[in-house]
């Protein structure tokens, strides 16, 4: 399994970002995937899911009406569009397959929101 994530990056508040996670590995189209991130200093959250058909999809409180996850099958990538940005959406975000009980995760790609 490989996950490589990409698309980070410095934006301004209110600005936007599209995350891309490319997988690998495994049959990407019969598994939900997961978008966490983890700020310096706090633990690892969950942000976004979404089913392995893209038919279903789920967001964190502080991410919902901001965040849009989103999947491509026949790319074997998995999106996170960010918009209205906040400083406190710093972090390095993660994509993330749960596979037979075991977590899989990308390298990670940094997102800083400053002015």
């Amino acid at each position: 399994v490989q996950l490589v994530e990409s698309g980070g990056g410095l934006v301004q508040p209110g600005g936007s970002l599209r995350l891309s996670c490319l997988a690998s590995g495994f049959t990407f189209s019969s598994y939900g995937m997961r978008w966490y991130r983890q700020a310096p200093g706090k633990e690892r959250e969950l942000v976004a899911t979404i089913t392995s058909t893209g038919g279903s999809t789920n967001y964190a409180d502080s991410m919902k009406g901001r965040f849009t996850i989103s999947r491509d099958n026949a790319k074997n990538t998995v999106y996170l569009q960010m918009n209205s940005l906040l400083p406190e959406d710093t972090a390095v975000y993660y994509c993330n397959l749960r596979l037979y009980g075991r977590n899989y995760w990308g390298q990670g790609t940094q997102v800083t929101v400053s002015s």
